[in-house]
């Protein structure tokens, strides 16, 4: 798909950062859009932001948690019906979660991979039929750096990033052989400036284990915010344009990704020495008691 004029895209997570850049990206361009997010006051601003970009544009939007498979195919349905056709997908929405594992409950767990994971899955199945028919279609599902480079406290996160990337990289092959029109790509960004941080908490378990407390281990995580989510909306969609199979999105991405290549086992240890010269001496971690953040309007975290 080498352009997005007179094309619809649906993308979940638009009511902020990268799926409302996304949004208008591709507003600007021409592109329908058949917008989600479970935050209706944010979806309403993203859907403002797109019709000051291209006034005449076709837009739909739909509160729906991708966690629901059944509302994630019926607004698939919905969607197809109202603009005629679907091209591309982009499964963008996506939660934070900050734990160690002995203090995560399952039910976090099982929160996150609801959001994170069969999020994804549940927006490629639904959609996907619908790409097929429109004869030219792309699947865009957002993994992370943290599905290529794992780190402590981040267990769950992690966990979900990676299923996408094998999910994700599995659906391109089947694609390939199928030769059907439709591929896919797997996106995997860095730090991405959002306001993720300042809206996150930190689980007490990791709070005066990795960092003193709350609020510096809101502040550390936000230094890491390097890439604009504008920017991050301009590298993917040429990602797409160019049919990548896998996409990263700033130069920490490609540093950390280029670690995990080059010492795929060694990188663990230099994760840990850089993870105890900031963790808080003589200090274990608290047994319980994890807190769970998902970032404002669905937005990816790094």
């Amino acid at each position: 798909m080498k352009q997005f004029r007179n094309k619809v895209a649906a993308i979940t997570g638009a009511g902020s950062g990268m799926g409302r850049a996304l949004a208008v990206a591709l507003a600007r361009e021409g592109c329908q859009l058949a917008l989600s997010d479970r935050d209706q006051t944010g979806l309403a601003q993203t859907v403002g932001e797109v019709m000051r970009a291209a006034p005449a544009l076709m837009v739909t939007q739909h509160v729906v948690d991708v966690a629901d498979r059944a509302a994630m195919h019926a607004w698939a349905a919905q969607a197809a019906h109202a603009h005629g056709r679907v091209n591309l997908i982009f499964n963008n929405a996506g939660v934070a979660l900050s734990s160690t594992i002995d203090g995560m409950s399952y039910d976090d767990l099982e929160w996150i991979m609801g959001i994170n994971f069969w999020g994804v899955v549940h927006g490629t199945k639904a959609f996907l039929p619908h790409l097929k028919a429109s004869g030219e279609g792309h699947v865009v599902n957002t993994s992370s750096i943290f599905g290529i480079f794992a780190q402590p406290g981040m267990s769950g996160y992690n966990a979900s990033k990676y299923a996408v990337r094998g999910f994700t990289e599995s659906l391109r092959q089947e694609l390939d052989l199928l030769g059907c029109g439709v591929s896919a790509t797997c996106v995997h960004p860095g730090g991405i400036k959002t306001n993720i941080a300042q809206a996150s908490r930190i689980a007490p378990n990791v709070a005066g284990f990795l960092v003193e407390n709350e609020q510096q281990g809101r502040d550390d995580f936000e230094k890491f915010f390097i890439t604009s989510a504008d920017k991050a909306a301009r590298v993917i969609l040429n990602g797409v344009r160019h049919d990548r199979r896998r996409v990263l999105i700033g130069p920490d991405a490609v540093a950390a990704d280029l670690m995990a290549r080059l010492l795929p086992a060694a990188y663990q240890s230099l994760v840990v020495r850089g993870a105890r010269r900031k963790s808080p001496l003589g200090k274990p971690a608290p047994a319980g008691g994890t807190v769970a953040a998902r970032p404002a309007g669905g937005a990816d975290a790094p």
